[in-house]
């Protein structure tokens, strides 16, 4: 898909330095947008360098400003001026989760609150694109096999996670909720949501704190070398991910619409036959899967609470991702990201 044309845009993006956000920028400034990015630290080379390294051999222009999800109004210099706002900042991590609440659920909502009132409060914006998550929309795996094609769809909404199960999951809900709530407040802009599953691919950045790096590194350092749990994710590219933020973007007929961005279902055995396939022999990967009874008594050990276990492990998944596909995305081949990605991971020393 080649990038339309955004030289005359003013645009906004939150959580800028981000794996995704950085792509978003990338995808931003390849179409030529004038990109305000906002970060936590200006100053901190290690998280905005790579981004300004990206905007001196692309077309559109790069802006940075400090902004920080817990501060009201901290937002507004970013978002004035600009017609449309990718709001992807949130917090995603899913392990060593002491206070779920502050960690996870405040920054995500409470960001909400403070990027979306900022929107309202510039008269120059018109659109909105909200990143949101399949994670919005269920809680575990075998919820879909009580759906009525046994399929998720972008009309359903997670009604059993909890700051108890799956906080992570629990904070994408009511974040992205509270963003339709403050949407329907008021008729000047319009917002679509993009839901993507479970994202890899290539990193921008240098940092190798992502919960997608720390997956595979966990792979590619043989720590499943002896099996993986049988656990099935819907998986997509994080380059494909970027690029149905910008359809959203210049999709004038999206208003209300969520979209759910996802390639394919994978499982733990399927990524790592794929990067097997990429890099043959050079690591020492899983190639039978665990049984249930073991995840289920050794799991807590690895993060992983018997709960967890009882509704995901053993049970597949599949999304309904017409809606990206009727706005022109098309997918890479698992094996072109996870290729891209441990590739990107080596050259960093992450893998």
């Amino acid at each position: 898909m080649h990038s339309p044309d955004l030289s005359e845009l003013h645009v906004a993006v939150t959580g800028a330095g981000g794996y995704l956000g950085s792509w978003i920028v990338h995808e931003l400034l390849a179409a030529g947008a004038h990109v305000h990015a906002t970060v936590r630290d200006t100053g901190n080379a290690k998280k905005v360098g790579h981004l300004a390294t990206l905007a001196e051999g692309l077309p559109g222009t790069l802006e940075f400003f400090e902004a920080d999800l817990l501060k009201p109004g901290s937002f507004d210099d970013a978002i004035a001026g600009c017609e449309v706002v990718f709001h992807s900042a949130s917090p995603f991590q899913i392990a060593k989760i002491k206070d779920p609440q502050r960690e996870l659920v405040d920054p995500a909502v409470e960001g909400t609150d403070n990027v979306l009132h900022a929107v309202s409060r510039a008269e120059s914006v018109r659109h909105v694109v909200l990143t949101s998550s399949v994670a919005a929309m269920y809680s575990d795996a075998d919820e879909c096999e009580a759906t009525p094609r046994q399929v998720f769809t972008p009309d359903r909404w997670n009604e059993r996670s909890s700051l108890r199960h799956n906080p992570y999951s629990f904070s994408k809900t009511l974040a992205e909720r509270r963003a339709w709530e403050i949407h329907g407040a008021q008729d000047r802009w319009t917002m679509t949501a993009i839901n993507p599953s479970f994202i890899l691919g290539p990193p921008l950045s240098g940092r190798g704190d992502s919960t997608s790096l720390n997956t595979i590194r966990t792979m590619t350092k043989g720590l499943m070398a002896l099996g993986a749990p049988d656990l099935s994710f819907g998986v997509v590219d994080v380059r494909d991910v970027a690029r149905a933020h910008l359809l959203a973007a210049t999709s004038p007929d999206r208003d209300g619409q969520r979209i759910i961005v996802s390639a394919r279902t994978m499982s733990m055995l399927d990524i790592a036959a794929t990067i097997e396939a990429a890099f043959p022999g050079v690591y020492r990967l899983p190639t039978r899967t665990l049984p249930k009874w073991v995840v289920w008594l050794f799991g807590p050990l690895q993060g992983a609470d018997r709960i967890f276990v009882t509704h995901n492990v053993g049970h597949t998944l599949k999304f309904d991702n017409s809606v990206s596909e009727s706005m022109g995305l098309t997918y890479q081949p698992a094996l072109d990201t996870l290729r891209d990605q441990v590739e990107s991971m080596r050259r960093l020393k992450l893998a």
